[in-house]
């Protein structure tokens, strides 16, 4: 009577096949099965903007229009390759006077505008963003102190909630262009936006989404820079990127002084110890301690924000050098 063999089991096809070249096929299934869900991952981020066709930048062949790689550092079909890029997971932060643009409104929607075009522009590269907004072009609460008996604790309160309305305004902006976001508060509003969550934070930058941080810290008598650095330090962001209304840092004010000269790089404690107003110094010794460098720029300038992003030169950069990502103390 013949015995029927376990499934698991494989008659080699020749003699010279040995049994361990064999592997089940649910194995081979599974594997492959991973693979292509690797795959679709790593390319969602960049079809979804364009309602799930193929980028501009990129032909029918997933080389990009000049016969380059799409992908940062892979070769493309004609031997070269893109040059690698210096940042993987940045923090942009925006302030809000830089919102207000020319100051006619609290926000300029031509403002947001451009800061959602170039970050569509770097996220499709494969660089995950995290942004901290501020919320001076509506209220600021250190100035507001004071006025008809509001105390400093409540008047930071109140220029939270101003960083959460530039937070859903930027968000809206966003999506409206095909770019996912989301906003996270750092106390709870349910209603209007996520809270605050370091590994849901995480994982939506892992997933190609924007992650906008509102409310700052969620205390008073701390400022939005110290968030920045904050989250920056949180989520393993390698760069902070202050976008503002000037060209960077000078060694004297530009407005009084015609002559001032913009500085490529600085030091951490050229920074405290000429109490140059960049950030604040507890938002720079948060850098500091965590090797954190800061480049600060422009943010009316076009292209500014995706050549900051992608780590070329532009403005001032604190704590580092531009040919190395590792700070300096």
């Amino acid at each position: 009577m013949a015995i029927p063999l376990p499934l698991t089991s494989y008659s080699p096809i020749s003699p010279s096949v040995s049994r361990a070249s064999f592997v089940p096929l649910t194995l081979v299934h599974r594997n492959f099965l991973n693979f292509s869900r690797r795959v679709l991952i790593s390319c969602s981020s960049s079809l979804s903007s364009n309602n799930g066709s193929a980028p501009d930048s990129m032909n029918g062949n997933g080389s990009g229009l000049n016969g380059q790689s799409s992908f940062p550092g892979m070769p493309s079909f004609d031997g070269t390759s893109n040059p690698p890029l210096k940042w993987r997971r940045v923090l942009l932060k925006v302030s809000g006077e830089a919102l207000a643009g020319d100051e006619e409104q609290n926000i300029d929607p031509k403002v947001t505008m451009s800061i959602a075009r170039e970050v569509a522009a770097v996220t499709r590269l494969g660089i995950e963003v995290a942004i901290v907004v501020g919320g001076g072009n509506i209220f600021r609460g250190s100035t507001w102190a004071g006025c008809s008996g509001l105390d400093r604790s409540s008047a930071d309160y109140i220029g939270m909630l101003a960083t959460v309305m530039n937070a859903i305004f930027l968000q809206a902006t966003m999506e409206s262009i095909g770019i996912p976001t989301r906003v996270q508060t750092a106390f709870r509003m349910s209603e209007v936006a996520e809270p605050y969550i370091r590994r849901r934070a995480i994982r939506h930058l892992e997933k190609g989404r924007v992650v906008i941080f509102a409310a700052g810290t969620g205390n008073p008598f701390f400022t939005t820079d110290t968030a920045a650095a904050l989250r920056c330090a949180e989520i393993n962001a390698e760069v902070v990127l202050k976008a503002t209304n000037v060209d960077g840092v000078f060694d004297d004010d530009p407005k009084r002084n015609p002559n001032a000269r913009l500085l490529e790089s600085l030091t951490y404690q050229e920074v405290t110890s000429k109490d140059l107003s960049v950030m604040d110094m507890t938002a720079i010794t948060l850098c500091q301690e965590n090797n954190i460098p800061v480049v600060v720029f422009n943010l009316s300038e076009p292209g500014n924000i995706a050549k900051a992003i992608k780590g070329e030169r532009v403005g001032t950069l604190i704590g580092g050098t531009w040919n190395s990502i590792v700070a300096t103390t």
